[in-house]
């Protein structure tokens, strides 16, 4: 599979998901309302640069902390569709997985992306192309590319479930 999108740079490493996703919006309910108070405590115009074309590129340990599951449903709701990294907590990228976001991990590429950039991403082969430049992701599991395509865990669980 084949993608493109525009990129998004949130600058820094080890970047918690508290500051992506404020203890103080945890009671509000709705993907469309989490929506509005991404990245609240680290910069919230970052919300206005997203679109469903957004590559969201991140430096290292990006989404430590808690397990909450508000980022991905919220970046999700915002129209990002695949984050570029060079690491991930390992929850957060499996949340991601599970909410049907492309998550890739490509240090080399995630630290020469500058936001504006286009990125192409091979999920097939691993590579990712920023601007002309090309670099090698780890590329992920079959199934988790199923999942991805199936818009997540519940929907490729489904599908699962319809074949027996």
């Amino acid at each position: 599979m084949i993608i493109e999108g525009r990129a998004v740079v949130v600058e820094g490493n080890g970047i918690d998901t508290d500051v992506l996703y404020s203890g103080q919006f945890l009671n509000v309910l709705g993907v469309e309302k989490m929506k509005n108070h991404l990245f609240e405590g680290l910069d919230p115009s970052l919300r206005d640069e997203l679109t469903g074309e957004t590559v969201l590129v991140a430096g290292e340990k990006f989404g430590t902390g808690s397990s909450r599951e508000h980022v991905p449903h919220a970046m999700k709701a915002s129209g990002t569709r695949r984050v570029l990294g060079a690491s991930f907590a390992r929850i957060f990228q499996r949340s991601c997985v599970n909410f049907g976001l492309l998550v890739m991990t490509a240090p080399e590429a995630a630290a020469a992306a500058q936001t504006g950039d286009l990125i192409r991403i091979d999920t097939d082969s691993g590579e990712v192309c920023v601007g002309e430049a090309s670099f090698q992701a780890t590329p992920l599991p079959a199934f988790m590319l199923e999942m991805i395509r199936a818009g997540g865990l519940a929907g490729w669980g489904r599908r699962r479930l319809s074949c027996t």
